[in-house]
């Protein structure tokens, strides 16, 4: 949870959600990544602007261990170091040409972000399965009324569906939007995973109603 001093995790995206050799737009309390995952399995967090011009490095591509802007193709190390700029192959990037990079961390199929400089590691989740995200416009405290709960202090929230309950991992945005991940039991068969991604849309569109009413 959010620190003035020190910093903390934000769960950005499922690791099923990023396999190897792809990069996605991610976003943060502190504004929006590019999340992406090398050729060898190793996840990076980089700004999302390629210093050249200014274009999201979300939209680029991985190749190998780097990451490319789509403009101009200058390509960027985990470390966010420039390794290679196209127009000029035989130039050896200077070290001021880099794109700010953040810690991050993969546990329980979940990705982490930090924030800050958090003063320990992501919470665990042992004993759930992540099911799959998505968006409310609305934010956490709109969600825990229509939950009808508060979440704990790493941002689990739990609801009840009919096969049971549900666990919802919430992270805030910076303009009042949450990113919501379901969690499952792990012993939970296929029809449990349908109850839960309902019971999620429906809560998800009560917190957007509260959310509306709260704004008028």
């Amino acid at each position: 949870m959010p620190s003035a001093t020190t910093g903390f995790w934000t769960p950005v995206a499922l690791s099923r959600d990023l396999p190897a050799g792809t990069v996605i737009p991610a976003r943060t309390a502190a504004g929006s990544i590019a999340l992406w995952r090398s050729a060898s399995g190793r996840i990076s967090a980089s700004a999302d602007r390629c210093p050249h011009r200014g274009m999201r490095l979300s939209h680029g591509f991985v190749r190998g261990e780097t990451l490319s802007c789509i403009y101009h193709g200058w390509s960027y190390g985990q470390a966010g170091n420039c390794l290679r700029i196209p127009a000029h192959p035989g130039l050896t990037p200077p070290e001021t040409i880099r794109v700010a990079t953040h810690d991050v961390e993969e546990t329980d199929s979940v990705i982490w972000v930090a924030v800050g400089t958090p003063a320990s590691k992501p919470p665990k989740l042992d004993g759930f399965t992540p099911l799959r995200s998505l968006t409310a416009f609305a934010g956490i405290a709109a969600i825990e009324a229509a939950a009808g709960a508060k979440a704990n202090p790493d941002g689990l929230v739990e609801i009840e569906a009919s096969t049971g309950t549900v666990c919802l991992l919430l992270s805030a945005w910076e303009d009042g939007q949450t990113l919501i991940h379901v969690l499952l039991k792990a012993d939970t068969d296929p029809a449990a995973g349908i109850d839960a991604s309902r019971a999620a849309e429906s809560l998800r569109r009560q917190a957007e109603g509260l959310q509306r009413e709260i704004a008028q």
